[in-house]
């Protein structure tokens, strides 16, 4: 049985520059890294994921990834401001939680744009609101792959709060 990685995905700011036309026009770019890693799974974590249905998302994406993009993070409303600060991260967890056995071992990287979104900023590739997924973006995505994949990951750093370890 191969072991998955899990790449957490935003879409604006991400496939396509935050604020311009809604092309996806990045997407193809990380499709290309995605091909090179069979294990890598893609879950949405976008905002669109509340907007449309799954089918509609994953149809976004090439034929040949279509069945990789394997879900949507559920979504979860903040009671305060406060909470705000990396619910994409705790969404992410709460999505790992139903789906491997154990989440502290698991494989998992974000993209996205906004880094507020992830505590665990040694496991984010943040791209530039303004471009979108780019060629630094690809080589930061295929070295996060690339350690997963040799299991060298490094854990997440002991300054960020990671929502892998219960304090």
């Amino acid at each position: 049985m191969t072991r998955h990685s899990y790449i957490f995905m935003d879409f604006d700011g991400v496939t396509h520059p935050w604020g311009e036309v809604e092309d996806f026009r990045c997407l193809p770019h990380i499709e290309a890294v995605v091909r090179d890693y069979e294990e890598a799974r893609i879950v949405i974590t976008s905002d669109w994921r509340m907007l449309f249905s799954l089918s509609k998302l994953v149809g976004r994406f090439a034929e040949d990834i279509r069945p990789r993009v394997c879900g949507a993070t559920p979504h979860v409303i903040p009671k305060n401001g406060a909470e705000l600060h990396g619910l994409r991260e705790r969404e992410a967890m709460l999505w790992l939680g139903q789906h491997v056995p154990d989440i502290s071992t698991a494989s998992w990287c974000a993209v996205d744009d906004a880094p507020g979104n992830w505590m665990t900023r040694s496991r984010l590739v943040l791209t530039d609101f303004k471009r979108g997924f780019g060629d630094d973006d690809a080589l930061a995505l295929r070295r996060m792959l690339d350690s997963f994949r040799s299991g060298t990951a490094l854990p997440p750093k002991s300054r960020e709060r990671s929502f892998l370890r219960r304090a």
